[in-house]
């Protein structure tokens, strides 16, 4: 009979999050195993369109003992140099790793730790971190279907490039970051672009001499944890602020898009053959986005005033457009549409663990990324414990938390000496 392998940790997933976690394992001299069933930078490589860059300025880039050391630390990492950096991350750690073997299966082990079953046949651990993050299930709505087979549909996921697409307009679906990012790839690109805006508030880029997110790093805003966030575990629904960083990084404002010729509709209501429906909250997310806007300039007013700095003085915000008979249902006939650029976003796949981990809407359950199930952890989630946590910027924090907490649960079950 062949015995089945057994590891002391397992790590499912070899992104930043999977591999910051072997590196402090390693540091802690704990034994493990990371699982990944593509390979190393797979998500940044292939998943990304080609103009695709950070948001967040490159000094935020801080896996464990790896900060960014290029020459450009205010700039903004495009795809390459993403992959280029993760790699570089991975030839330091040298982490235990096997490429190209999904796990499939995970249950609780009759030894009482766990059972898995991978592409690559059973094994058993004392301990699991999941690290796929969250963006597995590409999010399409469910009257998709019902558009007409002449136009192209596409999610976020697969797209890179305008030349993907067929001559004519497309609509974008979703204001998110990869929504806003995608419309301008395809308005520089001279595409004639709708964009159907959705409730993603939007973050100056630079604002009183300095990148938004230095201001906020000085702030707090980032080391803030989520059992101190006003809104507490609901913090993890929000969604994330867009801008962008491309060609050295600038705000977007969707109203002067409209100047410049986007069509801005309210959130996608449905759609049915050549037709599509939206919703009337157009000028509501505009404003709700502006409004977030100019919080932020705010916040960063106050704390200028507190600390007595000198900082240059920037005129008030005014909305330069605003929407009018803008209608809510058009003809993608008739506007020339020949495609349609789906961004609202994904849904973590969990379907694997079959563990009692979960909250009653299929959200995994954790403090820290400390789950209530015995040896079982998450890490590379948004606030798992602070704003940073689900970027290069606060996962060095999050993956040592977990080792020592991992190290001292084997410490604890380790017999004592006389």
């Amino acid at each position: 009979m062949t015995s089945v392998p057994h590891v002391p940790v397992v790590i499912v997933g070899g992104g930043q999050a999977g591999l910051s976690v072997s590196h402090n394992l390693k540091k802690q001299g704990v034994e493990h195993l990371v699982l990944e069933k593509n390979r190393i930078g797979h998500s940044w490589r292939n998943d990304r369109w080609d103009s695709f860059c950070l948001v967040t300025p490159n000094w935020q880039c801080r896996l464990p003992d790896y900060p960014y050391r290029g020459a450009d630390p205010t700039g903004y990492m495009v795809k390459d140099e993403i992959v280029s950096y993760l790699e570089g991350f991975a030839e330091m750690v040298k982490p235990p790793i096997r490429e190209g073997v999904a796990v499939t299966r995970l249950s609780r082990g009759t030894h009482g730790g766990f059972d898995l079953e991978t592409s690559d046949g059973p094994m058993t651990a004392d301990q699991v971190v999941v690290a796929t993050g969250g963006y597995d299930i590409p999010i399409v709505p469910p009257y998709a279907h019902a558009l007409s087979r002449d136009i192209v549909q596409m999610h976020s996921v697969d797209y890179r490039n305008p030349d993907q697409l067929p001559p004519g307009a497309v609509l974008v679906v979703g204001s998110g970051q990869s929504g806003v990012q995608i419309m301008e790839d395809l308005y520089i690109a001279g595409r004639q672009v709708h964009l159907c805006v959705g409730p993603a508030p939007r973050s100056p880029r630079r604002y009183r001499g300095k990148d938004a997110t230095e201001w906020l790093m000085e702030m707090g805003y980032y080391q803030l944890t989520v059992d101190k966030h006003p809104l507490g575990d609901r913090a993890k629904e929000k969604t994330n602020h867009y801008m962008s960083g491309r060609a050295g990084g600038h705000e977007i404002d969707l109203r002067r898009f409209a100047l410049q010729g986007v069509k801005l509709h309210g959130s996608m209501a449905g759609m049915d053959g050549t037709t599509v429906r939206f919703a009337d909250d157009l000028a509501k997310n505009l404003d709700d986005a502006d409004e977030v806007y100019v919080s932020i300039r705010r916040d960063i007013d106050a704390y200028i005033a507190r600390a007595g700095l000198d900082a240059p003085e920037e005129p008030p915000f005014v909305p330069v457009w605003a929407p009018d008979a803008i209608p809510d249902v058009i003809d993608c006939a008739a506007e020339g549409i020949s495609a349609i650029v789906w961004a609202i976003g994904f849904r973590p796949n969990y379907g694997w663990i079959e563990l009692p981990a979960f909250d009653g809407r299929g959200n995994p359950k954790f403090r820290r990324g400390v789950s209530p199930v015995d040896g079982l952890y998450f890490i590379g989630l948004p606030w798992l414990n602070t704003w940073g946590s689900g970027r290069f910027l606060g996962v060095a924090e999050d993956s040592a938390y977990l080792a020592e907490v991992m190290r001292a649960r084997i410490d604890a079950r380790q017999p004592v000496a006389a």
